[in-house]
């Protein structure tokens, strides 16, 4: 778990930095190290013991004053320079950069003009319409302001699930550690792995259940107690709430089922039940007073007439019918993956050469990658010129060539990610984009066009021969930036009749399409792309499973997943 502790101190810091206005050489060296961190598999404490400085310098994006800081925080659980800024920023001003729509110089700008200090303070200013009269800001920007306000609320309290998970998980090992510990599940919405969850649940069984409390208390990075009982405690744990309850080993079936499902899936199973004239609770599947089932989940439905339901479709979105009439899919796995259809290489914003992606998606078992790179448009990515094309393609030829002469059966696709301007035309002509092995179409900018222009604009582009998929449809950032107005209905029509492709991309933060549109795609018969948009090769390993996450919880199964099929299907079905 430190290492996502260093990456949200980094985070902190470059927050405080930019919210200062100082060097953004500096401020992007700290967000640059703190992405990275977050998606390395080496646990960075035991690199600092071993190695010190001279070993973390050896990750990329890392270099000395980073890595001093490193082995400060894997000592001491924080540094000194995240001490002091934190002691120069009052807690209400941080908040603010929670702020959708509120960047660190308008915060700085209404602190030191208005001194705005809190989110309330914003709040209020923006409704007096004072922040209209800063330059720089005005009518258009008090509205943002006030948008961002509520979707920040929205939102609080809440943690993307890439957030969560890895704590959860983290939690259920180290209490595996302990003989006093039989079975145990994650449960709650991260079982289900909704985009963003509310705390952790875990299910324990133990005949010792005060060993598990004190362990879970005692845990590293326990903020606070909030209760401790005898089978039942919760704590803040890196500022997320967790609980741990120890059930009965007769009852953990029934109860890693009631709490997992959702309010209104329980509700349809006790209802169920109550037909057959039984009880289905936490504690077990009754009849009377006696009980007939609950050890295990598969006694909750079989009791019922149902056929097993996954975590992730406990909804009621249909899954109660479909398991009465033995309609539940087989959802997508991570091993049905062939390949990914969205990556970035160091010719525009990412951090890898081709051959380093290459060789990241090939351990992965994969047998292709379509190397998509930004298109010139959007500039702070460093978007390919159409000589920088020709020059890559080289690279990508080499190290097919390369492969072939070793025998490995692996391609790389030329590729790119094109964006698809605001005037509906694409940021390279047909002419260029013909040669392409697979076009990936995006939005970048000018999100606030209304709902027609926005899909008019996506429509345009599938209409083009030579777009295969349309990058991150709705352009949402969970948290940051709400889906910008955009017709589904017309999108869905639009691909199934141009035969384009939509993507799911995996990034935690993204998760778009998400799940209520994959499981519109595949009632129109349209194929996903699962897809990860990694800047970096450790996370097109490791932001996968989020987006495969939300594909099961979109009922998607393999064959409705275009990257699930070998290289020559899958070109097959591409326009290209």
């Amino acid at each position: 778990m430190l290492n996502l502790d260093i990456a949200r101190i980094f985070d902190e810091i470059a927050d405080i930095l930019e919210l200062k206005g100082e060097n953004p050489f500096r401020i992007r060296a700290y967000r640059r190290a703190a992405r990275t961190i977050e998606t390395l598999t080496q646990d960075l404490k035991v690199i600092a013991e071993r190695g010190g400085v001279d070993e973390l310098k050896k990750i990329p994006g890392i270099g000395e004053g980073i890595a001093k800081k490193i082995v400060e925080i894997a000592k001491t659980g924080d540094c000194e320079k995240h001490r002091e800024l934190m002691r120069e920023v009052s807690a209400g001003l941080l908040e603010l950069l929670a702020i959708p729509r509120v960047g660190p110089k308008t915060i700085a700008k209404v602190h030191r003009e208005l001194g705005i200090n809190s989110v309330e303070d914003l709040e209020a200013a923006a409704k007096a319409h004072k922040l209209a009269e800063l330059p720089g800001l005005g009518a258009k920007a008090e509205e943002n302001i006030l948008k961002g306000i509520e979707q920040y609320r929205g939102y609080k309290g809440r943690v993307l699930l890439s957030n969560a998970l890895p704590y959860a998980e983290s939690i259920v090992n180290e209490l595996k550690k302990l003989d006093a510990v039989g079975r145990i599940t994650i449960a709650g919405s991260l079982r289900r792995m909704r985009e963003t969850i509310g705390d952790i649940d875990i299910l324990v069984v133990s005949k010792r259940p005060k060993d598990v409390m004190d362990a879970f208390t005692s845990l590293e990075g326990v903020e606070d107690v909030l209760a401790k009982g005898e089978t039942k405690s919760a704590v803040i744990i890196r500022g997320i709430n967790a609980d741990v309850r120890v059930v009965d080993a007769a009852s953990f079936g029934a109860a890693a089922h009631y709490f997992t499902g959702s309010k209104q899936h329980n509700i349809r199973i006790r209802e169920l039940s109550v037909k057959k004239g039984l009880k289905i609770n936490e504690y077990g599947v009754f009849r009377g007073e006696e009980r007939i089932g609950g050890e295990n989940e598969e006694d909750v439905f079989k009791s019922v007439g149902l056929a097993y339901i996954p975590p992730e479709l406990r909804e009621d979105r249909g899954e109660v019918e479909a398991a009465k009439e033995n309609r539940i899919p087989k959802l997508v796995a991570i091993s049905d993956l062939k390949g990914d259809l969205h990556v970035h290489t160091k010719w525009s914003d990412g951090k890898n050469s081709v051959e380093d992606m290459a060789k990241s998606a090939l351990s992965l078992g994969y047998e292709y990658i379509a190397v998509a790179d930004h298109s010139p448009a959007v500039g702070i990515a460093g978007g390919l010129t159409e000589d920088e094309i020709a020059e890559r393609q080289e690279e990508i030829d080499e190290v097919n060539t390369n492969f072939e002469a070793e025998g490995t059966q692996f391609r790389v696709l030329d590729s790119v990610e094109v964006d698809i301007k605001s005037d509906f035309s694409m940021d390279f002509p047909d002419a260029i984009l013909k040669d392409f092995d697979v076009v990936v179409g995006a939005i970048h900018t000018k999100f606030s066009q209304d709902r027609e222009t926005m899909t008019n604009r996506i429509i345009g582009a599938m209409e083009n021969p030579h777009v295969d998929i349309i990058a991150h449809p709705t352009g949402r950032l969970l948290g940051k930036r709400d889906p910008y107005e955009v017709d589904m209905e017309k999108l869905m029509e639009a691909a199934k009749r141009t035969g384009t492709v939509l993507e799911l991309n995996s990034f935690p933060d993204r998760l778009d399409l998400n799940d209520l549109h994959c499981k519109m795609a595949k009632e129109y018969g349209v194929l996903v792309a699962i897809s990860t948009d990694a800047h970096d090769a450790p996370q097109m390993r490791d932001v996968i499973r989020y987006g495969v996450a939300t594909a099961r919880r979109g009922w998607l199964e393999a064959k409705d997943v275009v990257n699930t099929k070998r290289l020559e299907d899958m070109r097959k079905v591409l326009k290209g």
